[in-house]
């Protein structure tokens, strides 16, 4: 041990764990660096339902990542298949085509075998049932791609890859935050920090980054992404200051990727100003295809059935912010609210109900009762009966004649009582980072890699341009966490 190499990791989510997990396990000596407290470690992965898009073509595929499913569970189950052409399709359509290929294929090809990687080393994965699927006729189907989930979701993830680094010898540095990286004959060897404890300076091989995006810093999000994003919400860790980046970037790596973009969710409208760990993210509001979103002027603004959730409810959070008063409802009558998702059954809701349109509509506050009124009787008489709703599949249920069409699963408004549920703007992580290779080595900006410093997570920059594949972030973080301990601790 005395000749093995020492790596420092930056970060203490689903990427920085998988790449402490990845370097221990190939030799290296491993020093986590968690900025934030014990009590608060993880990440956003910590404050995520734990969903890990995966390529599979088979249940024989399924069964490998989780062995605990029962004969019951298959004959009751359509899990479909979800194929890496139908991942490249799915990243390369929602990101414009403008994600990176090589960063792409790296990620999809590698998702299976990383998560397979992981449930080796004790991490339990089981169908993302409730969340992602539907009974129709008698069987229950998958839709959208995603189908896999952390146990115990989020912080089930972060519990269990924290123990299975424990157990190979990482060591976990809480309240201490990397503040520059030393950087000596142009190669990184180790960073600088600050705690309680007061400054420091840790010696190193290699350096991991894997300390999250820049979303958490109201400075950051108004200088990068301009206003109104300073009124944001966060739907995750205060953490994520953008330190990772900024040091990275001080010894002159190469940035990368959208920087004016990020993730941005529908998320509950009284949330707190940061990510709370007892609510996790049931603040989310993601059963929005089922009904119709309108702002305070009652005016419908977007498209709630242009695809399933998974590919628009990361981009529709910025829309929401540009509404008056960075405010929407999202409206559903008793013939739908049944299969809307848990998050709408919190205790710590904003919610109101009516027995009819005119009680629900002089019930939200701050909206414009008589045009929404009128928003719904049109809506209501722009549908057609000739298509089944199936929300399973893009069904083709559609308005006719609106301006703002409604493309599938448009039902009338019509049944009560009614409900509206009020959200806003929930950032979840940013698009623009570090120029990462195909090793997850960061690049500088004359285009070389960097000796010594390595990437992963949310501040790799070129994956995720405009919008994002749901369930695609913890992968990534553990593909390329895998990566980046690997390379580090040769």
């Amino acid at each position: 041990m005395a000749d093995s190499r020492q790596v420092i990791v930056v970060g203490g989510g689903n990427a920085a764990l998988c790449a402490a997990i990845s370097a221990a396990e190939n030799g290296a000596r491993v020093i986590m660096l968690e900025r934030a407290p014990h009590d608060l470690r993880g990440g956003n992965s910590r404050f995520t339902a734990g969903a890990m898009r995966v390529a599979y073509e088979t249940e024989e595929d399924l069964l490998r990542l989780m062995p605990d499913l029962t004969p019951a569970e298959l004959a009751r189950t359509d899990f479909g298949s979800y194929s890496t052409a139908d991942f490249y399709d799915d990243l390369g359509r929602v990101t414009h085509y403008r994600t990176d290929p090589a960063l792409a294929e790296v990620l999809i090809e590698g998702s299976y075998e990383t998560l397979c990687w992981m449930q080796q080393k004790g991490v339990r994965f089981l169908p993302l049932y409730g969340r992602q699927s539907f009974e129709v006729d008698g069987k229950v189907r998958f839709w959208g791609g995603l189908t896999v989930e952390a146990w115990g979701g989020g912080p089930g993830l972060v519990d269990s890859l924290t123990k299975i680094a424990s157990q190979l010898g990482v060591i976990i540095r809480y309240g201490v935050r990397a503040r520059d990286l030393l950087f000596e004959r142009n190669r990184v060897t180790g960073v600088r920090v600050s705690s309680d404890a007061g400054e420091d300076a840790y010696h190193a091989d290699a350096v991991v980054l894997a300390c999250g995006g820049f979303e958490s810093s109201t400075t950051w999000r108004t200088r990068y992404l301009g206003p109104p994003w300073d009124l944001a919400r966060v739907r995750g860790t205060r953490f994520n200051t953008g330190d990772g980046i900024e040091m990275a970037m001080q010894i002159g790596a190469a940035a990368r990727g959208h920087w004016s973009g990020c993730h941005a969710v529908a998320w509950d409208l009284n949330a707190p100003e940061y990510g709370d760990l007892q609510i996790g993210d049931s603040f989310q509001k993601h059963s929005y295809p089922l009904g119709i979103l309108v702002n305070n002027l009652g005016e419908r603004f977007l498209d709630e059935g242009a695809d399933f959730r998974n590919f628009t409810y990361a981009k529709y959070g910025a829309q929401i912010l540009q509404q008056p008063q960075q405010t929407a409802w999202q409206i559903f009558d008793a013939t739908v609210t049944p299969l809307l998702r848990d998050e709408y059954r919190i205790r710590e809701v904003t919610r109101v109900r009516g027995d009819s349109l005119e009680e629900l509509a002089s019930k939200m506050e701050g909206v414009d009762a008589p045009a929404l009124l009128d928003t719904i009787r049109t809506y209501n008489d722009s549908i057609t009966d000739d298509v089944k709703f199936d929300p399973t599949i893009k069904d083709g249920r559609r308005t006719i004649g609106l301006s703002v069409a409604k493309s599938n699963w448009a039902n009338r408004l019509d049944t009560p009582p009614f409900e509206a549920y009020g959200v806003t703007c929930g950032i979840t992580f940013t698009f623009g980072g570090l120029h990462v290779d195909n090793a997850a080595r960061v690049i500088s900006q004359e285009g070389d890699p960097i000796p010594g410093l390595f990437a992963a997570g949310e501040l790799v920059g070129g994956l995720f341009y405009f919008n994002y594949p749901g369930g695609t972030g913890l992968t990534s973080g553990a593909v390329f966490g895998r990566l980046a301990g690997s390379g580090a601790s040769r």
